[in-house]
């Protein structure tokens, strides 16, 4: 018998998956379209929500790869995995879990009571989905496409502002996009290697299917955010019709993804597809600017306006 790999941070690190946490961004959202993004005390709230979402999502993710290190094993990108590796050892995992948990707690008990049932769901969801719901035909998308409204609304409720329906709608719909998106490169991907893909959830779906839920998702992220941004209570916050011209960077933005989607393995991973792909890295950028402008200062830019 071998004797246990010592404890590595640069393997601590690669378990709890940091380059994940982008996807908690969703939670400034609130913050943004609040107009309080400038102001200290929200944004300090927001900061401190975002950072416990991430802390969550990386305790989920130690304990998916504590459930499934045996069967990880055998998969071509997840062996390499610290724990199914065995580079970490299972007491490690455990003890990084714990450091986790308790920080989590730590830094969420002084927020919000409704924020911390929107964690609480957050994280109890996540561990269904690890567990069962993962396996089961679309509502394995969904439960992640409710992810991705769960860091919306808590963002909302962590500096107690309302929510527009709508944002809360494109949420869902380019959560959804996403989730496909990534369905469809994993079932790709399993038909060009000629083999059977571990994920049972994958023998149900079909190439066609997922192209036609693709496009439903794509119309609905489009026109409920265009929506948005004409609906009278957002003209009448903002004090300017000008937030439509920003939806020509959420129609760029999934052209391009559509475009990934059929010509990339990355999409198997839209954290991965968002920050190496440049032109969809410098559209959202461009997205968040403008909206910060239109929003903060009416469309006129800072310094140059006379």
């Amino acid at each position: 018998m071998g004797n246990a790999p010592a404890f590595r941070l640069s393997e601590a690190i690669r378990l709890i998956r940091p380059k994940q946490w982008i996807k908690n961004a969703f939670v400034f959202a609130p913050v943004i379209f609040a107009k309080q993004l400038f102001d200290a005390e929200p944004f300090i709230l927001t900061v401190r929500a975002f950072a416990a979402f991430c802390l969550t999502a990386s305790a989920v993710y130690v304990i998916n790869d504590l459930a499934d290190r045996e069967s990880d094993k055998a998969h071509p990108e997840k062996r390499h995995r610290p724990l199914a590796a065995e580079t970490l050892t299972v007491s490690h995992a455990i003890a990084i879990l714990l450091l986790l948990l308790i920080a989590d707690i730590f830094l969420a008990t002084s927020l919000p009571v409704k924020f911390l049932v929107i964690l609480g769901t957050y994280f109890l969801m996540n561990l269904a989905y690890s567990m069962h719901l993962r396996d089961v035909f679309l509502l394995d998308v969904f439960v992640i496409a409710a992810g991705f409204m769960l860091r919306v609304l808590g963002g909302a409720y962590a500096i107690g502002v309302a929510l527009s329906s709508w944002i809360v709608l494109c949420s869902l719909f380019i959560s959804l996009f996403l989730g496909f998106a990534k369905r469809r490169g994993e079932l790709v991907e399993a038909k060009e290697r000629g083999t059977q893909s571990k994920r049972r959830v994958l023998g149900v779906y079909r190439v066609e299917l997922i192209d036609q839920l693709l496009t439903i998702a794509a119309a609905g992220t489009v026109i409920s955010y265009a929506l948005y941004t004409v609906a009278p209570r957002t003209i009448e916050v903002f004090g300017t019709d000008r937030l439509i011209y920003t939806t020509v960077f959420v129609i760029y933005g999934v052209f391009r993804y559509l475009y990934l989607i059929h010509t990339s393995p990355a999409v198997q991973n839209p954290t991965t597809a968002v920050i190496t792909d440049l032109p969809i890295l410098i559209d959202g950028l461009l997205w968040i600017a403008a909206c910060v402008v239109i929003i903060y200062f009416g469309g006129d830019i800072p310094g140059l306006s006379g």
